[in-house]
């Protein structure tokens, strides 16, 4: 049992925390789950006597394909971002790479840009929302906080290890000159752009969100082929990105089912 913060599996979590590189660290039995059913190459796996002594675990433990390594609650509790760890911490390849490693965007399908979204929470329940309404992939650009963020993970309940994601992906990336020809670019912004019920496309499309405080920039805004608005009542200035996500995405999708009657 693991009851030194010195040992050296707790030392690389640490720095698996700190890096945000190829491996993301899951909090609780949920992630460690999901994990397994995306297929993500689960090589760590640390839980308490407490959990271990659980019908949860007793479940869960014949699935995973590394020996699980006892650890004093204590030691997880210092290790887990969550104010009530689960008893359960496990370690995942999660490799994240640039637009390369996307396919072709012009595909029958919809991606979302997210510009700075730098809470944790609000990027993991955007990739949530994203894969619910069959987005076909989550860019981000620099200064954006890192999808294996634990927060981020556990507010995608899982979505960020099976929904594509691209990182580090500047505006100039998606400019125009950079598009391959047919898909349709569209910018979400708090006001003045074309109301929502009034907007009409089809995929491919390009969907640019800013964060809820710094919006979009200008780089971004002055190629967009529409500009878009979610029409909300006063004082309200703005929506959160991921609530304005929902809408915009709900509608796009009714749009389509429409279609097809």
């Amino acid at each position: 049992m693991i009851v030194s913060s010195k040992n050296q599996k707790v030392k690389d979590i640490r720095r698996y925390l700190r890096c945000k590189g190829e491996r993301a660290v899951l909090e609780g039995p949920h992630l460690v789950r999901e994990s397994l059913e995306s297929g993500s190459k689960l090589d760590l796996v640390l839980a308490t006597p407490a959990f271990l002594a659980t019908d949860e675990a007793r479940d869960l433990l014949p699935r995973l394909p590394t020996t699980v390594t006892e650890i004093d609650e204590r030691i997880l509790d210092e290790l887990c971002d969550a104010d009530s760890p689960k008893g359960i911490l496990g370690v995942v390849e999660l490799p994240r790479g640039g637009l390369d490693q996307l396919e072709k965007l012009p595909d029958a399908g919809i991606y979302l840009y997210g510009y700075q979204i730098q809470d944790p929470g609000n990027l993991g329940a955007l990739a949530r929302t994203a894969e619910a309404f069959g987005v076909n992939a989550l860019i981000l650009s620099p200064g954006t906080v890192h999808p294996n963020h634990p927060r981020a993970l556990r507010a995608s309940a899982g979505s960020l290890l099976r929904l594509p994601v691209a990182v580090g992906a500047e505006p100039a990336d998606l400019s125009p000159s950079a598009l391959p020809g047919g898909i349709e670019t569209l910018a979400l912004v708090p006001r003045g752009g074309t109301p929502l019920g009034q907007f009409s496309a089809a995929p491919p499309l390009l969907l640019f969100l800013g964060s809820e405080g710094g919006g979009l920039p200008n780089s971004i805004l002055r190629h967009a082929d529409s500009r878009l608005t979610i029409p909300i009542a006063e004082p309200v200035e703005s929506l959160n990105v991921t609530v304005a996500a929902s809408i915009v995405l709900w509608h796009l999708q009714q749009q389509s089912a429409a279609s097809l009657e």
